[in-house]
């Protein structure tokens, strides 16, 4: 059995429910891309491949997170292709595709999906949408990420594995195709597995409402932005977005404009 999941902090808790359920004994393999945002287009050829690649770049450029495009820490060509490889060479292999509703892992299962199809019987889908769980404190919740999840819930989780049926793979690639075609900045999720897409500056609004007459850390700004807006997305493209819009003038800052806790941004007089 192979997992994969989406986000770094799943792998953690994913298996620790292994450790107390030997059923679920299997390798946890991350997707580590956020294909909830950025370009879209020729995505699984090389031109495209590499404009996302140099669109990483430029959005990372400054921060603490510069230059891990080109490190190889995150390549999900390379771990797809180990995967299929897997499945080719184990015939009895299977997968079990872990996803919260969040727009990142809808986003990543999408991406995916390209590659399951020839394994078709063989790929399961654990989508916890509009699910209960039980919290740490005994209290019933709604998961928006599987690593909000105790390890001991899991083992309830995990009887929702279903085949991914052929209907769905054939439907859903064509989903993807449509806005790998259409190419905005932003996917957000609706509801069950609907994406829909917006403009690269979605999140600009939300970010200038934290943005005072007073002199505020950029980290501050964004991160009151992560824990207060209904969207949100990680703290490296809204670092990204504050920078453009402070390269338009829209804002006064001091300081050195690249990691967040380096400046400084307030409203203009």
């Amino acid at each position: 059995m192979i997992h994969v999941v989406f986000n770094e902090p799943d792998v953690k808790v994913l298996k620790e429910a292994i450790a107390l359920d030997e059923t679920l004994l299997g390798e946890v393999i991350q997707i580590k891309d956020d294909y909830a945002v950025g370009p879209l287009d020729n995505i699984y050829v090389g031109e495209g491949i590499e404009n996302r690649k140099q669109w990483w770049r430029e959005v990372l450029a400054g921060s603490d997170f510069a230059g891990k495009v080109d490190t190889g820490e995150v390549d999900d060509y390379k771990t797809v292709a180990e995967l299929v490889g897997s499945m080719r060479r184990k015939e009895d292999e299977i997968i079990w595709i872990w996803a919260a509703q969040n727009k990142h892992d809808v986003s990543g299962y999408y991406w995916l999906l390209n590659y399951m199809k020839e394994f078709q019987g063989r790929v399961f889908i654990l989508y916890l949408n509009n699910l209960p769980f039980i919290n740490e404190k005994g209290n019933i919740f709604y998961p928006n990420w599987l690593s909000e999840i105790p390890a001991r819930e899991f083992l309830k989780a995990k009887k929702l594995a279903r085949e991914i049926t052929l209907s769905e793979f054939e439907v859903d690639p064509d989903e993807w195709t449509k806005l790998c075609e259409e190419n905005k900045g932003v996917r957000i999720l609706e509801g069950g597995k609907k994406l829909t897409q917006e403009d690269y500056d979605f999140y600009d609004l939300e970010l200038q409402k934290f943005i005072t007459p007073d002199w505020q850390k950029a980290a501050k700004i964004i991160n009151h932005s992560l824990t207060k807006s209904k969207h949100t997305t990680g703290d490296a493209y809204l670092l990204w977005r504050l920078k453009v819009m402070i390269a338009q003038d829209m804002f006064d800052v001091q300081g050195k404009v690249g990691n967040m806790k380096e400046f400084e941004v307030k409203t203009k007089v």
